[in-house]
């Protein structure tokens, strides 16, 4: 665990961004920031730029067996 975003007041500095690696987790983040209120549609903040894109590069490795398991599921 990486203990990546630190907020310092005064001479206390408090985690705000926690990272796994790769090795333990294919994209893992964890915030108490706000991104949310500085995206927009055309331009959204890199936290969910880069969540999205991952999700997206983890979809093409799974070669859309994801897909699969639930259109089979959905014909149940």
């Amino acid at each position: 665990m990486r203990f990546s975003g630190h907020h310092t007041i005064g001479k206390t500095r408090l985690v705000e961004v926690v990272e796994l690696p790769a090795e333990m987790h294919p994209w893992f983040v964890a915030t108490q920031a706000h991104p949310e209120f500085k995206s927009r549609p055309n331009r959204p903040a890199p936290l969910y730029r880069d969540f999205i894109g991952a999700a997206l590069a983890h979809e093409e490795r799974m070669d859309g067996r994801a897909g699969l398991a639930e259109a089979s599921w959905t014909q149940a």
